[in-house]
């Protein structure tokens, strides 16, 4: 019976983080039972991060799931203070942010950087959409323009992609349980609890305004003592460098192996042209061949080049197969070049390689971080005369000059070997 079908299409997901998520809507049931979001479940949140933090095993599925659970929780509360939101519109800004995160590869910043510099992780986000739209009738017609900001509710828009967003707010808190730091933890609840909306955007009543101090906080937290962890960097710039040199060796005609979907991404057989001149033929098939790409193929490759004839790729993979990763100095101001050039003469003795094959060994980079933007959807506080102000303007902590200044930080990375002798 058509009505037994229906109600086939529930599921109820145990999530460590907030308990039993429902995902009762057959269209968000047939989203996450698809190939393309189910490929998900192969990729890990924090990439590397587990290095460090054991527990951080954590996926892109969960924290997708995690987000659309916040949606709900949002929106319910929205109503609650009179906001109206229809059922039609709850179910588009849920599939919006369940799909957010769908275009992300195995270590996504990593392969965009090195292997397929031509797609950003955004750009084959909306192509996935574009693909799910069409095979559900379309409907995905809202979530789409909710996801790129062209549906006429702004702050449906912010919820997706704003300082306040489900996406950040489910991944500090599941960063945070999953890697044990605690600095992350937020006061989820009663931020979801605070939020309003005034003139068609996202704000918070003032009596909450201690909850996103603590977010904002809590945020430039994690990014230091987590994301840009030393050892993470050093974790991530390995990987760049391996990724980086496959990739070199694979343009100039080298036979590596691979498993088939890197191999369709490593030599380059996918279109490298603007995505939106693909034909649905052409879409679908790099759509198909993405699905098919996970951790798993880098890490398997990874073990295989620890063995390649080329000395550069098998010793960079080596160290990361064997968590013998790269020694990181982190300081304020760029390193002295003649540093940088001393510790690469030193390889160069000591191994027999040439100053470019060594350039992959000792090099440096930046990192940088910051807490609120102003570029961005702006954090707007309510007081309780209904007037709306900007959050450095009404917090005592938040000075805006501080704040929102970018924080960068200069990186040297060399073999750890290297230590004791510098």
């Amino acid at each position: 019976m058509p009505g037994m079908e229906k109600n086939k299409k529930r599921k109820i997901i145990n999530d460590p983080v907030y308990g039993f998520i429902p995902v009762g809507s057959p269209v968000l049931f047939d989203l996450v039972e698809h190939p393309y979001f189910q490929r998900l479940r192969r990729i890990r949140q924090l990439g590397l991060t587990y290095l460090v933090y054991p527990g951080a095993n954590h996926t892109r599925f969960q924290h997708s799931l995690g987000a659309a659970y916040l949606m709900g929780e949002t929106l319910q509360s929205l109503r609650g203070k009179g906001v109206a939101v229809s059922p039609e519109e709850e179910l588009a800004a849920k599939a919006a942010i369940l799909l957010h995160d769908i275009g992300h590869g195995p270590f996504s910043h990593a392969l965009e950087e090195t292997i397929i510099r031509e797609l950003s992780h955004e750009q084959l986000s909306q192509l996935f959409m574009q693909q799910l739209n069409e095979e559900t009738g379309g409907m995905l017609d809202d979530a789409i323009r909710i996801f790129g900001g062209q549906y006429p509710r702004k702050f449906l828009n912010q919820l997706i992609s704003g300082q306040l967003d489900m996406d950040r707010l489910d991944y500090l808190q599941r960063d945070s349980y999953f890697t044990g730091v605690s600095e992350g933890v937020i006061g989820l609840e009663r931020i979801i609890k605070m939020l309003d909306v005034r003139d068609d955007e996202l704000v918070v009543e003032i009596k909450g305004i201690y909850s996103i101090e603590k977010f904002v906080l809590a945020r430039r937290m994690m990014y230091w003592q987590v994301y840009f962890h030393k050892t993470v960097v050093a974790a991530e710039q390995l990987l760049l460098k391996i990724l980086g040199r496959a990739h070199q060796l694979a343009q100039a005609g080298e036979k590596l192996f691979t498993t088939p979907a890197l191999h369709y991404f490593l030599y380059g057989e996918y279109p490298a042209q603007d995505p939106a001149l693909l034909s649905p033929r052409q879409r679908k098939e790099l759509l198909d061949r993405f699905a098919l790409l996970d951790d798993n193929d880098i890490i398997a490759s990874a073990k295989v080049w620890s063995g390649s004839g080329d000395p550069v790729l098998a010793d960079l993979c080596r160290r990361l197969v064997n968590r013998k990763l790269f020694h990181v100095e982190i300081q304020n101001r760029p390193f002295p070049e003649e540093k940088v050039e001393e510790y690469r003469k030193k390889m160069m003795r000591d191994t027999g390689l040439s100053a470019g094959e060594v350039a992959s060994f000792v090099f440096t980079n930046t990192i940088s971080n910051y807490a609120y933007s102003t570029a961005d959807h702006q954090i707007r506080i309510l007081g309780k005369d209904g007037s709306v102000k900007d959050i450095t303007e009404v917090s005592e902590i938040m000075d805006e000059q501080v704040i929102s200044r970018i924080v960068e930080k200069h990186i040297l990375c060399y073999p750890k070997e290297y230590l004791s002798n510098s």
